[in-house]
């Protein structure tokens, strides 16, 4: 099923799910046809077969396509109660990584100040929200340097880097490795000239 509000292709959802990665949860559900069963992106259940999954962007749209919440995970319980406001955070950082964002913009975008919002998100996702935004654009940088045969350059900026610098301190900070080192592990190499 293709989401509305959270721009991420279906082969991204599933890394997500499969690094079970707790600041993706409340952005999408995972629905296992086999087992009629949905849960968070973090959930530790062991992991079903690709083919069987779906994605949903709400619980209603899990419920009305005749799934059940997860016991071990239990993606129906809030866990904040400001909930809505890290949702719409997060839903604004992962459609809008490649544009320039400052916290004064992902504030005024979901309504209350700038101290408030670094933090009640540094306290409900045990980080602020640029370096949520880093992970973001590293994330999507190592999904293209699996993927693509593009130049780390050309990544770089289509990740939403605005320079080569920034791209390899924060790439190294997040994976421990250079991009030219994970497009390796990944099996690719660039075809063209890297900046590394």
């Amino acid at each position: 099923m293709k989401l509305n509000h959270v721009n991420m292709s279906f082969d991204e959802m599933w890394d997500k799910i499969m690094e079970c990665d707790r600041s993706y949860d409340g952005l999408f559900y995972t629905a296992v046809k086999t087992t009629k069963i949905y849960c968070r992106p973090s959930c530790r259940s062991r992991k079903p077969k690709k083919i069987n999954v779906e994605f949903y962007e709400t619980i209603t749209e899990c419920l009305e396509s005749g799934y059940r919440a997860c016991k071990r995970c239990q993606p129906e319980i809030e866990h904040c109660p400001q909930i809505d406001l890290i949702r719409k955070t997060t839903a604004y950082l992962v459609n809008n990584y490649n544009q320039k964002i400052n916290l004064q913009n992902i504030a005024d975008h979901v309504g209350v100040s700038a101290f408030y919002l670094e933090r009640l998100f540094k306290e409900e996702m045990s980080e602020t929200p640029r370096e949520y935004l880093e992970k973001i654009r590293v994330d999507k940088a190592s999904y293209l340097l699996k993927k693509t045969n593009r130049t780390n350059l050309e990544i770089a900026l289509e990740s939403g880097f605005h320079s080569s610098s920034n791209f390899y301190k924060a790439f190294r900070r997040v994976k421990k490795c250079s991009p030219s080192d994970y497009r390796k592990s990944a099996g690719l190499s660039e075809s063209k000239n890297a900046v590394d």
